[in-house]
């Protein structure tokens, strides 16, 4: 007969004494095992020890983690946490260098547990710990010539635990002081320092920029990106990612007319924004970073790759103001690029106004500008005034006009000599060629929050952006021809260059050139056997009959399809609660009760192995109770100030239920599939339709599938009416070996 369900085996040890093998009562108070397991030591004070995890975490068991002990879990007695914080907030202020060292190391693997971390910080640990990094190494500073090692070790360790009891959100970032941001800050700035002191430093400064206004103007004043670019020359990638994170969070935090790198944050701050480019280019970071970070032989790890994509993100964001910037067609500076424009291509000079007729002259402007493609040709600053692209499609002709002229007188003579109905319209086609590309590259969004999407190429050259355009309009040119397309099949070819510039990019060329290659390979011709096969792949069900059992299998499989949401409820998730930086390491979980009626919910600790039981989530919201389900940017937290609601990702992720007396509860999933998923099954819930891209994905398949099995040729194939018999269960499961 198996055990019940709420006893737990476990073993607990205790130092210098044999292991215990106990059975646990979940049911029972946990300080009430606790004092049961001292009587069994005559251990008196119960209620100064704790049960902690018997492995590397550590962590403590309270009555919110109690459920995720299992069966064969070792435990160990250990004094409690307040103790623990007591005794640890006293021996860290020691006298002796190796006691407060060896002090300072517990301390840093302690901090890690949440239960711990509050004891800590109630005792003002917080602020001891800033207090020791302001003065309190300073006096050891004259030792460190003759002890080095000991004094790197004792800011690492004091570094980490800083960085640990932060990282749980309890204690705000507004409270320290400039004496604390100036001594991070110079352990950054110095040419030679101990690397785990150096990560820290940049982990602290990364936080403080992206969890504080007032600290990023702090942070801004003592950090130069002179100082920065070392870190990123040497072989230690965690550091060089901490210096892209740290070169990250000031840009993303910067005041949008701030958004600029300089050699000193503090005078970027007047810097025109469209002086970035040249300010890369001026400091080599981009450089550096391709031969030190993207080119070296150490592979790129995943927090690395999602640092390169952010930067990437955020230097595509500049062109945001080009693109969003009308053409003025009244002012003569910009309608000077247009007539540079004309000189190139047709090698004229600007008349003077008394050369000729006026008539005259415009007639000549007006075929030149119907050469060059330009929609309106009287005046063509007007094709210049939808946004996107503004004046971004304007910046990107000029460029290719002067930086690949020959391409650019080619394309230009080559078109106005061809009929009319089949020349390809340079002015027009770069211009929706450029909204094409800023779509591409999500030109305006904020960085995902996990993408890890970057391109190689992007950070070969000063001016990547242009030099991406000059190629794809080369491309479209020559897409152009192959199709011997005409005005009226624009938009076809603008597809067609659309998807060669996607699946060239899928690649991830390592740079402009191979991009270029791998374009060639994808000609007009290739991306129609492409095309070709990829029909072949699927099967095309158009026929009357076909398309009216498509109609009566539907409900069944939507039918299938709501099931499926409502066991997954039942199962339930584990959802974050985020806050402004990256790591996440609060949780909740919810789930459906099995007769659909109550949703069960209650906040975790970490993130649990398997499921949570019923009666472990504290709260309950009856399904008959919720009004609505709310997703996206109307959700109430999403409303809330914060570089939350900016998020895109996040936004995408965001749902709400609503429910009497116009309260939420606020869901962030972790994951788009698990957003469909809850989305969905609430839906279904309330007898509405279920929307979400997974339920239309699974009804494709599901129903093609259907159709197929239902289509096949069944000759001579028996097909029984029920199902196989389950086999019996066996007589014993000693075959079973639970590998845990």
């Amino acid at each position: 007969m198996p055990p019940p369900a709420d006893i737990v085996k476990v073993a607990i040890e205790w130092p210098g004494a044999f292991p215990k093998l106990m059975e646990i009562d979940q049911k029972k108070p946990l300080s009430a095992i606790i004092k049961e397991v001292c009587e069994g030591w005559s251990l008196g004070n119960h209620e100064n020890f704790a049960l902690q995890v018997a492995d590397a975490t550590n962590f403590y068991i309270t009555e919110k983690n109690r459920s995720d002990i299992k069966n064969g879990s070792i435990l160990r007695l250990t004094t409690s946490p307040y103790q623990t914080a007591a005794q640890l907030h006293e021996r860290i202020q020691s006298s002796s260098m190796d006691a407060k060292l060896e002090a300072l190391k517990d301390l840093a693997s302690a901090s890690r547990d949440i239960t711990f971390a509050i004891e800590f910080i109630n005792l003002d640990g917080i602020s001891l710990l800033t207090q020791m990094v302001e003065s309190g190494t300073e006096r050891y500073q004259k030792l460190q010539k003759i002890m080095k090692p000991c004094f790197g070790d004792l800011l690492s360790f004091t570094l980490t635990a800083f960085v640990e009891l932060m990282d749980h959100g309890i204690v705000s970032w507004d409270t320290f002081s400039v004496a604390f941001i100036k001594k991070i800050a110079s352990y950054v700035n110095k040419s030679a320092m101990d690397a785990a002191v150096l990560q820290r430093s940049l982990a602290i400064l990364e936080s403080m920029v992206l969890n504080s206004q007032d600290l990023y103007h702090k942070v801004a004043q003592e950090i130069t990106i002179g100082q920065l670019i070392p870190h990123l020359q040497g072989t230690d990638q965690d550091i060089q990612t901490y210096t892209i994170a740290v070169i990250n969070a000031l840009f993303l935090k910067a005041p949008e007319e701030r958004r600029q790198f300089d050699e000193h944050m503090l005078d970027i701050l007047n810097c025109p924004l469209t002086e970035m480019a040249h300010i890369l280019a001026q400091k080599q970071l981009r450089s550096i970073i391709l031969s030190n970070v993207i080119r070296s032989p150490t592979p790129i790890n995943d927090e690395m790759a999602h640092q390169l994509y952010v930067l990437q993100v955020l230097t595509f964001n500049l062109l945001e103001d080009r693109m969003m910037t009308k053409m003025d067609p009244q002012d003569q500076a910009q309608r000077d690029i247009i007539f540079e424009l004309r000189r190139i291509a047709f090698d004229v000079e600007c008349e003077p106004n008394n050369s000729g007729s006026m008539e005259k002259r415009k007639s000549m402007y007006t075929r030149d500008y119907k050469k060059l493609g330009f929609i309106n040709h009287v005046n063509p600053a007007v094709d210049f005034t939808q946004i996107p692209p503004g004046m971004l499609a304007l910046d990107n002709m000029l460029y290719f006009a002067r930086h690949h002229q020959d391409a650019y007188v080619r394309i230009v003579l080559e078109n106005s000599s061809r009929e009319d109905k089949h020349e390809c319209p340079f002015g027009r086609s770069s211009i929706e060629l450029t909204k094409m590309l800023c779509e591409i590259l999500k030109v305006g969004e904020l960085p995902g929050e996990n993408c890890h999407d970057f391109h190689p190429m992007f950070f070969t050259h000063d001016r990547s952006f242009e030099e991406f355009f000059c190629i794809c309009i080369q491309l479209l040119n020559k897409t152009w021809k192959e199709m011997r397309a005409t005005s009226e099949d624009f938009n076809k070819v603008m597809q067609v260059v659309r998807e060669q510039i996607m699946r060239a990019l899928t690649l991830k060329p390592n740079s402009l050139d191979q991009f270029k290659s791998r374009l060639q390979n994808l000609s007009y011709t290739e991306i129609l056997k492409i095309r070709q096969s990829e029909r072949m792949n699927q099967e095309d069900f158009q026929s009357r009959p076909i398309l009216e059992l498509r109609e009566k299998i539907q409900p069944e499989i939507m039918e299938l399809i709501k099931q499926q949401r409502l066991n997954r409820l039942c199962e339930g998730t584990c959802f974050r609660k985020i806050s402004s930086r990256r790591r996440q390491d609060k949780f909740w979980y919810c789930r459906l009760s099995p007769n659909h009626k109550v949703l069960h919910y209650g906040d975790l600790e970490e993130s649990p192995q398997g499921e949570v039981p019923h009666d472990s989530l504290q709260d309950k919201l009856p399904v008959a109770d919720i009004k609505a389900v709310i997703t996206g940017k109307d959700c109430p937290h999403m409303k809330e100030k914060g570089a939350l609601k900016q998020n895109k990702e996040v936004l995408e992720l965001a749902f709400s239920v609503l429910y009497e007396s116009d309260e939420y509860l606020n869901f962030i999933a972790p994951d788009k599939h698990e957003y469909c998923v809850w989305t969905d099954g609430l839906n279904a819930l309330l007898g509405k339709e279920m929307t979400s891209d997974y339920t239309k994905s699974d009804m494709d398949t599901l129903l093609s599938m259907e159709m197929k099995l239902r289509l096949l040729d069944l000759e001579n194939i028996q097909i029984p009416e029920a199902p196989p018999p389950i086999p019996k269960e066996p007589s014993n499961y000693d075959f079973v070996y639970d590998c845990n």
